[in-house]
């Protein structure tokens, strides 16, 4: 029997089906009396699942990650679908093709990766070339940074969301270095790839999207730092100097300052011309991203708009439905 994906879904759907459990959270109505939520996940969408009046005991043998069965029924809420589920219990990964829940990337990492190679290689500084190199030559961060997504639940989050994410900023900063001449290329190219490098150390993602330890306690800005610090270790080694003091002082700047404010977790504010570039070239590639998902993904295919998104305050608008 085919199985049911997430995108299938429909309002008034009966559900028997295996899916993975992104996320559990147990949590108190009005009332104080518990509730399961359950974020469900394939490869074609998410759905949160609700299981109402649970006892914490009973929901012990699950845990994100798991592969779990799920009955329960589809049902529309405030514009979007929800599932109340009935029973939800763990299914053996043996029995689950991982294929059918590993979200795809968009585009195929190779030509990703040979595209980034491209722009990064045209650098003109020695110093900044052989430290791009470092990078590129080091096959278990080039591994990590074609296979890591670049969040967990906001832009880009699936497997190689992350080297799609630094590819699009990259064009965008070759770009941008056209129009606006003064920039320092070099610098921007060599900040797009560092901004969010640390991601490769912050995220896991075999088989759900979550941070590691490392992630959790440092951040991918700090770690970013560390990496850099490494790299240019082994560029002195290779050069037999050190690279100018002021280069590393503006790639620095440019990984602490990208989230633009303190408030979104930067340790320091843009203060150059590249580091703002930078921090809005990010910010423009992750929020097309998210909202380019969000309508794609919506499950209701009816509705002219998505349901409201908490983290972008605000519905948007997919367009009226088409009909034959």
């Amino acid at each position: 029997m085919a199985r049911v994906f997430v995108k299938e879904l429909k309002d008034g759907d009966s559900v028997n089906e295996v899916y993975l459990l992104a996320d559990k959270q147990l949590r108190a109505n009005r009332n104080a009396n518990l509730y399961l939520l359950a974020t469900l996940r394939d490869r074609t969408g998410v759905v949160s699942g609700l299981m109402w009046n649970v006892v914490e005991e009973n929901v012990q043998h699950i845990s994100s990650g798991d592969y779990v069965r799920v009955r329960g029924k589809v049902q529309l809420y405030q514009g979007g679908l929800q599932m109340i589920v009935t029973h939800i219990d763990p299914v053996p990964e043996t029995t689950c093709n991982p294929e059918d829940f590993n979200v795809q990337a968009q585009a195929n990492a190779a030509p990703l990766l040979a595209r980034l190679k491209e722009l990064l290689f045209s650098i003109k500084s020695t110093e900044l070339l052989t430290l791009a190199s470092a990078f590129m030559e080091d096959e278990a961060l080039v591994t990590g940074l074609c296979s890591a997504p670049a969040g967990v639940k906001a832009h880009h989050a699936y497997m190689g969301g992350l080297i799609e994410h630094v590819v699009g900023m990259s064009e965008v900063a070759d770009r941008i270095c056209t129009l606006y001449p003064t920039l320092n290329r070099d610098l921007l190219m060599l900040g797009v790839l560092l901004h969010d490098i640390g991601k490769v150390k912050e995220l896991s993602w075999d088989p759900t999207l979550a941070y590691t330890d490392e992630g959790q306690l440092l951040g991918h800005i700090n770690i970013a730092i560390e990496m850099l610090n490494e790299k240019l270790k082994v560029v002195e080694t290779r050069l037999g100097r050190p690279v100018e003091t002021e280069d590393i002082l503006r790639l620095k700047h440019m990984i602490l300052s990208h989230h633009g404010t303190r408030e979104f977790g930067s340790p320091t504010i843009p203060m150059t011309p590249e580091a703002i570039t930078l921090h809005h070239i990010d910010n423009l590639d992750a929020k097309l991203n998210e909202f380019s998902r969000a309508i794609e993904d919506d499950l209701n295919a009816e509705s002219a708009w998505t349901p409201f998104n908490p983290r972008t305050d605000r519905r948007l608008f997919k367009g009226l439905p088409k009909h034959a």
